[in-house]
């Protein structure tokens, strides 16, 4: 599969959600979506991200925009997650790694010299009308919260 580009528009997915319940990217459409994905509920850089969604994720939605987090944990560990760090983002479980393989972020990744298949940390900003407006790929954590605020604000 090629990589998605800015501009196209964003293959829709629906996925369990933490707390019960679905979600479904089409069913947001007419604002903003941030759809973040991360490897791995509860590690050190994937709190950070998540908790730093979730600090802001009030001027993300007073700007119009949603977040979703999604990783190929199961719902169990995504309500463990959020309830211990007090997160007020949505988080899909995508076990079948459906959603994570159609925006091209399951990749090769090499850890201590070992190679290993894995979630490369990768951020979508989807417009109004279900195009990607922005990808950012093998995202560091420190100052990327805020980036994408300004991104969303921009649009």
């Amino acid at each position: 599969m090629s990589a998605l580009t800015e501009g196209e528009q964003a293959p829709d997915f629906e996925l369990a959600r933490d707390g019960g319940g679905r979600i479904r990217l089409s069913e947001l459409r007419g604002r903003p979506v941030v759809v973040y994905f991360y490897p791995k509920d509860d590690t050190s850089s994937c709190t950070k991200q998540a908790i730093g969604f979730s600090e802001t994720a009030e001027e993300f939605r007073a700007a119009g925009a949603e977040i979703v987090g999604i990783s190929p944990d199961g719902i169990k560990s995504h309500d463990k997650f959020r309830n211990k760090h007090a997160l007020t983002i949505i988080l899909g479980a995508d076990e079948e790694r459906r959603a994570i393989e159609a925006y091209d972020v399951w990749a090769e990744k090499q850890m201590y010299g070992r190679s290993y298949m894995g979630v490369v940390r990768s951020t979508f900003l989807i417009d109004r009308d279900g195009r990607i407006a922005r990808i950012w790929r093998g995202v560091r954590v420190p100052g990327h919260v805020a980036e994408v605020l300004a991104a969303v604000k921009a649009l």
